[in-house]
């Protein structure tokens, strides 16, 4: 589960910021999360509940914003939604996509006390 490491790297992140702005606590964190990021969402919330013990996002909510994938496809020069890697293109069938949006995971902001 490589959920627990991407966790980890969210818990030194989170902790970095929170120390660099004197905070006490953290009590939010939004993540957000591509549905092409290869990221399971409830994978993550469980990791994140268990990395967060002991820091100073102990009891933080986790707040997850998922993004839509997308791609260009090649064939019609058109940016199309697609639910997962390997989709064709719903407006022409290519195959010939290159991924442009979703896939990714990044920390879009905290909240500190």
């Amino acid at each position: 589960m490589h959920e627990m490491s991407l966790a980890e790297s969210v818990r030194e992140i989170v902790e970095d910021t929170a120390r660099a702005n004197d905070a006490r606590r953290v009590t939010r964190v939004r993540l957000e999360i591509g549905v092409l990021s290869q990221v399971e969402v409830q994978a993550m919330r469980f990791a994140f509940d268990v990395v967060m013990r002991g820091s100073l996002a102990q009891d933080a909510r986790l707040e997850v914003v998922e993004t839509p994938g997308t791609a260009w496809c090649m064939r019609c020069s058109d940016t199309v939604a697609i639910e997962r890697r390997g989709d064709a293109c719903p407006r022409c069938g290519s195959h010939q996509l290159q991924v442009s949006g979703g896939d990714r995971m990044r920390v879009i902001d905290i909240e500190v006390e």
